[in-house]
């Protein structure tokens, strides 16, 4: 199937959307998926429903029917979908009010919800394997070459086309990569629990590190192909009304997987937390409950028999295209915005398209550049905290706690972030995030001096640290359901594979790159003295391992006199409140682009 890009001139197109706009003028009927939550009205809670944008609508004098785009409102068209559901009662409890809501959609959400917990599993046991690996004393060299492994997430936007372009009609548009997939994710599961005890040297030798990797890399692979496929289901298999939900259904599904993948596989693999926890005294054993090669098996058998039943029992309905009934009369044929079915080269073309758009390249410079702010304090502060002698099971641990949290915020906020404004809790989470950063540089000073003699720390040590970590999740948490929900509210939903995928990357691309400069970065601000053990007279600076390891042969001892974490979390926050300064108007103008302006092609009722 071929398709012609058709340039339609803003003048002609604005007219025709003002005569359109005119005639639906008494209707207000929604008719475009990207104008869902497009206008900002006045937030009125004694009539919102259970979570959505939609009910809120300003009362009928304060609106304005514009035809000028450059006033900065709306049009009658944006309206059309925040008119409150009438089936949806406002009295009602809220358990009422989010059922009636979601009716239609709880069962696609609670397996949008289950796929994207199986797409956690992999990135939580990819996350636990540095840890092991640790405690086998591997060099920070060998633990760089396990780090290609988290490299296809970062770049899965080179076969994101491929992805969305490529599929067996009969199978489904998505089930045709995601099942295969997820069945190889299990094959190379089962696989890998026969190898592991070999691979991690638990047999005598030493690990393996370069056939662990080429064992996880494609592993990673397979799950960022699976999230391709995921996200652009998500935009077809939910209505229009809740499409909003699937950021929340991403939020929660990975971070209950990564959960089961890392913080339980770690508290299950250590002998130390299951015989305080999970052991009598007389049952104490130096090996926890589980190994990785059990770990393994057992999820490997979880996609394979999962991913079966998703085959034969779910099927592909695009919902995002409006019912053709809308108030007793027939919607021409055509008028649907289905997905398009687009060749290879025409994907890779769109996907320049979307390059090009002006509004994107906003999102670009926001994506690739928002996160250095908490580079510093994001990628080190766990670093320092293994180096002050905090045990890996318990920095782990510290996730247990965090996790309930990062399930639940999702829906808290989510009356929010699926609003026609999300972007508005990024805007007030910045901010607080970088005072977090500067709150966690002080608790890293504070630490060290409430070590006992025999290094281990109090347990108060660890609440305080608990706590902090929740506010900082709670900043870090708000901005990205925020983000991700702007992302799934501007993405074409008939290129929505492409589209979102793109954003993702890019966004995932703006978390990696700042961590990795200012590790490589902070050495530059770092300065060490060896000292004569017992006193304060420096010998010579020992900045190079050379140096230290020969100041430690030497029987000194090689002190930090200058902590470069401090002054990279201080360039850090300045850096965040310089770019808060120049991005805050930019992204307030980025939500009041109507949604029809990030389409690449135009929506067919708009033609």
């Amino acid at each position: 199937m071929s398709f012609t890009y058709i340039d339609i001139d803003s003048e002609v197109e604005s007219t025709a959307m003002s005569e359109r706009v005119r005639a639906r003028h008494k209707k207000r009927v929604p008719h475009t998926s990207e104008d869902v939550m497009a206008f900002e009205p006045d937030v009125d809670f004694s009539t919102a429903g259970g979570h959505f944008p939609r009910v809120y609508l300003p009362p009928e004098h304060e609106r304005k029917y514009s035809d000028d785009e450059d006033d900065g409102e709306y049009n009658d068209e944006d309206f059309a979908h925040l008119i409150p559901d009438p089936n949806v009662d406002p009295n009602a409890n809220w358990f009422k009010r989010t059922h009636d809501t979601l009716k239609g959609d709880i069962s696609s959400i609670l397996l949008l919800l289950f796929l994207y917990l199986l797409q956690g599993v992999p990135l939580g046991l990819i996350g636990a394997i540095p840890l092991l690996l640790s405690g086998k004393h591997v060099s920070y060299g060998s633990q760089a070459i396990f780090s290609f492994a988290y490299w296809p997430f970062s770049l899965k936007l080179l076969w994101a086309p491929i992805v969305d372009s490529v599929f067996s009609k009969r199978l489904g548009r998505r089930k045709s990569w995601m099942v295969p997939c997820q069945y190889l994710i299990g094959a190379f599961m089962l696989y890998l629990s026969y190898k592991v005890n070999d691979i991690m040297g638990d047999n005598g030798g030493s690990p393996n590190v370069v056939f662990l990797m080429l064992i996880f890399l494609p592993l990673n692979f397979l799950a960022a192909t699976q999230d391709i496929a995921v996200d652009g289901w998500a935009l077809t298999m939910l209505s229009r009304k809740n499409v909003g939900y699937a950021s929340t259904c991403n939020a929660v599904g990975q971070t209950a997987g990564y959960f089961l993948g890392n913080i339980v596989f770690l508290a299950l693999e250590s002998p130390t937390f299951c015989n305080d926890f999970l052991r009598s005294k007389e049952n104490y054993k130096d090996t926890g409950i589980i190994d990785l090669a059990g770990y393994v098996f057992f999820w490997g058998w979880v996609f394979i028999v999962t991913t079966t039943l998703v085959l034969v029992l779910k099927r592909e309905v695009d919902k995002s295209v409006p019912s053709n009934q809308n108030n007793g009369e027939v919607v021409p044929a055509g008028e649907e915005d289905e997905e398009l079915e687009l060749g290879v080269a025409e994907s890779y073309a769109v996907l320049y398209k979307i390059l090009k758009l002006k509004s994107i390249h906003y999102m670009v410079a926001i994506l690739l550049t928002g996160k250095l702010a908490f580079a510093a304090s994001d990628g080190m502060t766990s670093l320092k905290l293994i180096e002050m002698g905090i045990p890996k099971d318990r920095l782990a641990g510290i996730g247990v706690f965090l996790t309930p949290m990062q399930i639940m915020l999702p829906w808290m906020i989510g009356k929010w972030t699926a609003g026609p404004r999300p972007l508005n809790v990024f805007l007030l989470a910045f901010p607080y995030r970088i005072f977090i950063g500067g709150v966690f540089a002080a608790l890293v000073w504070w630490t060290p001096h409430f070590s006992l003699p025999d290094g281990k720390f109090e347990y108060s040590v660890y609440i305080v640290w608990i706590t902090g970590y929740i506010f900082h999740q709670l900043a870090t948490y708000s901005m990205f359901v925020s983000m991700m929900a702007f992302i799934a509210q501007i993405s074409d939903p008939r290129i929505g594979g492409t589209y979102m995928t793109m954003l993702n990357t890019l966004n995932n691309l703006g978390g990696n790159w700042p961590v990795t400069v200012v590790l490589a970065v902070t050495d530059w601000f770092t300065y060490k003295d060896c000292v004569v053990k017992g006193t304060k007279e420096i010998l010579y600076a020992c900045n190079t391992k050379v140096l230290a390891d020969q100041c430690s042969s030497g029987g000194d001892v090689c002190e930090v006199a200058v902590d470069g974490y401090f002054i990279s979390v201080a360039i850090c926050s300045v850096i965040g409140v310089i770019w808060y300064k120049v991005f805050y108007n930019k992204i307030k103008y980025l939500q009041k682009i109507p949604r029809s302006q990030w389409r690449v092609f135009p929506s067919r009722s708009a033609e």
